[in-house]
């Protein structure tokens, strides 16, 4: 029965986007974050799993970047693949093509899209516009490729994912709205303290919370560190301003001035809490050395992960 219900998953998630996790069911994405499991288990063992043998990948870049372009194109070349970078400069997007117009011809060519962009829009309207499978490697909105390999590091971690605590303690941004939705969908507890003004978005917010009341997970959003980070299982931050931000960086030092996080508040979590961050990070920023180097940091697990969640994402989709 149990295989039965693995195929019927494996051909729902056949020819789809990967935009946001709501447009996932729970059991889909935690198909995902199995199969990931299975994937980086090959690929630790030397096993050949060349499930996307022929198959190319093109790779949008709008926004620079380490561990995306790199977890990419390194993850569909294991899958016996090729990637093909694409900057966005070099694309005629960049000189005012329509996105449908640059997703019907890229269609015509490859056989998934992978972008990394600034606004959401394009995403969606290059998925509109694409016959073959598109990826979100990151907007201004969602970035649910690090979602999905965070809840899958949590799981290797931790053992399980229902009923865990995360809080989240910085600038109500992109992976947050990812986090949210994918505790959501996941069954965790998630608690997010951001300054007055730096919130996450109001409809990201509402949504996670009505597909949270379906499992029995809980969305918290608050202002003080403390309240987030007790007794929670996850401590996870971010940088203050993000790529794109730059020009605001000296304004929210100031406003997040109080959101640092270190060992003075780390004494409020778990004994046994780890710590997380997507990275780049500015250490003795948003948080300190001591904490993102130390005994209970996972980051470097975490950035590792990106590259087998993504497999498993252009595996199962492509």
């Amino acid at each position: 029965m149990q295989d039965v219900v693995q195929e019927e998953l494996a051909l729902s998630l056949k020819g789809r986007d990967f935009l946001m996790l709501v447009d996932y069911t729970p059991q889909e994405i935690r198909y995902l974050i199995d199969l990931a499991i299975d994937l980086k288990r090959k690929q630790k063992a030397g096993e050949t799993h060349h499930l996307l043998k022929g198959k190319t990948l093109g790779m949008i870049f709008e926004k620079s970047s380490t561990r995306t372009r790199v977890s990419f194109e390194v993850g569909i070349y294991q899958l016996g693949g090729q990637g093909l970078f694409l900057s966005g400069n070099d694309l005629q997007i960049g000189r005012g093509e329509p996105i449908l117009d640059t997703a019907q011809v890229l269609s015509r060519y490859l056989d998934g899209i992978m972008i990394r962009t600034f606004a959401h829009r394009n995403v969606v309207e290059l998925a509109r516009g694409a016959t073959v499978p598109v990826i979100n490697g990151l907007t201004d909105l969602s970035h649910p490729c690090q979602a999905l390999a965070d809840y899958q590091t949590i799981l290797e971690h931790k053992g399980k994912l229902e009923g865990l605590k995360v809080a989240y303690v910085g600038d109500g941004n992109n992976v947050v709205h990812s986090l949210m939705m994918g505790a959501a969908k996941l069954g965790v507890n998630i608690s997010v303290a951001t300054p007055e003004g730096y919130e996450p978005d109001a409809d990201m917010i509402q949504q996670s919370k009505e597909h949270a009341a379906e499992t029995g997970a809980t969305i918290h959003i608050c202002r003080d560190p403390k309240e987030a980070v007790a007794d929670a299982d996850i401590i996870y931050s971010d940088v203050w301003a993000s790529m794109g931000q730059e020009a605001e960086q000296k304004e929210r030092e100031l406003a997040f001035a109080n959101y640092q996080v270190n060992e003075e508040l780390m004494k409020y979590a778990n004994k046994d809490y780890m710590f997380m961050h997507c990275l780049p990070a500015h250490r003795g920023e948003e948080v300190s050395e001591g904490v993102i180097d130390g005994k209970h940091s996972i980051i470097f697990d975490q950035a590792e992960n990106r590259l087998h969640a993504q497999k498993a994402i252009m595996a199962a989709i492509m």
